[in-house]
């Protein structure tokens, strides 16, 4: 089967984190939406998005099935979904969740062709950053069903301490004199991972594939760092994407880290606010802050984003794409895209100081920053201009 994965009009409310991505992209739990999708289905997925995303993120030609890329999958859904004539549009009230076609006919997602279909149980959707760590325990929960059922686990070294059975370890994990706490949820080692000696982890976690704990670290439940990251320090429902560091002491809670992420050493966020009120994000679509509904909150970072050591982040702060933050003092919640500084002022972050940095990232994991990374990144300067007037 192939499937093509659209973007709604959630791609503009989950910015900054979708500025460089699809929505199905996004990772919670231990998968992205598409993989998930894709290991549901045992289909290969493509990708219906902005037209500057699309030669990174292509979409399948011949497709009979769209689904759409905000929501995560279930096997109630997925049964829905397969069962699906041609002609069929499946619908939750006013949300078009999927639609199946014959093959090579064009599909419009903002007003669609064919026979309603209503679907009346509930599921996970995506609308806002914040929702990527708030159901990131669920996901951990249905993805770790999902990937080692039937399978059989790799042993962990006897100088660890594991603490209940919902344990998954791959092939090549190293891991020793460390605890793995599994009563409040189940924990998934990805293959190759690491964690050193003396971490205490508890569940639900999910340590990505090439992925390294170092030594002490204290990570709480619902969270997931995902591929080729190394992260350290004390750690509490986040959610980290691949080829980002934490890789100190500090505090990180209730939050999420793009890809290419840097945490400088004895960084901190505050999750929750002094008294205790409702925490508010920055909002692009809105341009104003918007009410989240959570009392716990922390910093949403999106790629290439990184902070110098001993950065302080209030509660409910977003730092843009490419945002390079440094200095005393608590910068402001919002630090737009391509924002060079701190609480003592911002200038613009150029396109060539960034690909310069960005290059020499790339060339510690032994890839290339190419064109179509840049061409990606050049749109997103221009399309965040209007929050630069620094002054």
């Amino acid at each position: 089967m192939t499937i093509n994965l659209f973007d709604d009009g959630v791609w503009n409310s989950l910015r900054p984190l979708t500025f460089t991505r699809p929505v199905a992209d996004l990772r919670l739990g231990i998968l992205t939406i598409a993989e998930k999708w894709s290991k549901y289905l045992h289909a290969d997925a493509g990708f219906i998005t902005q037209a500057y995303l699309s030669t990174k993120y292509q979409s399948k030609s011949n497709v009979e099935f769209y689904i759409n890329g905000s929501v995560c999958p279930d096997e109630q859904l997925v049964d829905v979904i397969s069962a699906l004539q041609i002609g069929d549009v499946l619908m939750k009230d006013d949300l078009l969740l999927a639609a199946r076609l014959e093959p090579g006919m064009h599909f419009d997602p903002v007003q669609p062709q064919g026979r309603p279909v209503a679907y009346e149980a509930a599921f996970i959707r995506i609308v806002h950053p914040e929702d990527i760590f708030k159901f990131n325990d669920a996901e951990i929960r249905k993805d770790f069903k999902l990937l080692t059922a039937g399978r059989t686990s790799a042993a962990l070294s006897s100088t660890n301490t594991v603490i209940g059975q919902d344990i998954f370890v791959e092939a090549g994990v190293e891991a020793e004199c460390s605890t793995f706490n599994t009563k409040a949820g189940p924990i998934y080692l990805g293959k190759n991972a690491q964690v050193w000696e003396g971490a205490n982890i508890r569940g639900s976690f999910v340590l990505g594939h090439d992925s390294q704990v170092k030594m002490g670290a204290k990570i709480y439940g619902q969270t997931t760092i995902g591929p080729y990251c190394r992260v350290a320090g004390e750690i509490n429902n986040a959610v980290i994407w691949g080829h980002s560091s934490k890789g100190h002491e500090g505090y990180l809670g209730n939050s999420v880290l793009g890809e290419w992420c840097n945490i400088g050493a004895d960084s901190n966020n505050s999750n929750l606010k002094n008294n205790y009120a409702e925490v508010r994000l920055w909002d692009y679509q809105k341009e104003s802050f918007r009410k989240t509904g959570l009392q716990f909150c922390g910093l949403i970072m999106a790629d290439h984003a990184k902070c110098a050591i001993n950065t302080m982040f209030n509660t409910g702060t977003v730092a843009g794409v490419s945002a390079n933050i440094f200095g005393a003092g608590f910068p402001r919640n919002f630090i737009p895209d391509f924002s060079w500084g701190g609480s003592h002022g911002y200038e613009v972050y150029t396109l060539n100081k960034m690909f310069e940095t960005a290059a020499k990232v790339f060339e510690r994991r032994n890839m290339v920053l190419d064109e179509t990374e840049k061409n990606i990144l050049k749109e997103v300067f221009e399309l965040t201009a209007v929050n630069r007037n620094f002054k």
